[in-house]
């Protein structure tokens, strides 16, 4: 399984759902992500995934391009701005949109933008798992260490 998380500006929700997905996908899996534009790793992201057991800090912000689509099985592009901006994916790869809310744009108190970061990063945990295991691409043993039991 070959994945691309598309976003604004590969800074945040991509780069979060990336670290979710190569920390829980089955090895052989091809994960990575890109943005219609490189804004660099937002370090409240890298932060909170840290904090969840996930260190994307050595993640880079990536410009997507037409041979990006080459290799791909699937593309999720995690914001509205990506999804209509996205360059035409062809036929045989699928596309999925997930329309996550942006913390880099929370405002407030640094622990108020710090639990918007949060719930950002669980609810993409979720999404991702979701993803890996509608795809049969779930590490069954990755997944069971990082996700917390309910």
């Amino acid at each position: 399984m070959k994945i691309l998380f598309l976003c604004t500006g590969n800074a945040c929700r991509s780069q979060m759902a990336e670290g979710w997905a190569r920390a829980m996908a089955k090895p052989g899996a091809v994960i990575r992500s890109a943005g219609i534009e490189a804004h660099g790793l937002n370090p409240r992201a890298a932060q909170a995934m840290l904090e969840a057991g996930v260190d994307i800090s050595t993640q880079t912000s990536k410009v997507i391009n037409a041979c990006d689509f080459d290799a791909l099985d699937l593309v999720v592009t995690v914001c509205g701005h990506a999804d209509e901006h996205c360059p035409v994916v062809p036929a045989r790869i699928r596309k999925i949109h997930w329309p996550l809310l942006d913390p880099a744009s929370a405002e407030g108190l640094t622990a108020d933008i710090e639990t918007v970061f949060r719930a950002s990063r669980d609810d993409i945990r979720d999404r991702v798992q979701a993803l890996l295991i509608e795809y049969d691409c779930l590490n069954p043993a990755a997944a069971e260490r990082l996700i917390p039991k309910r």
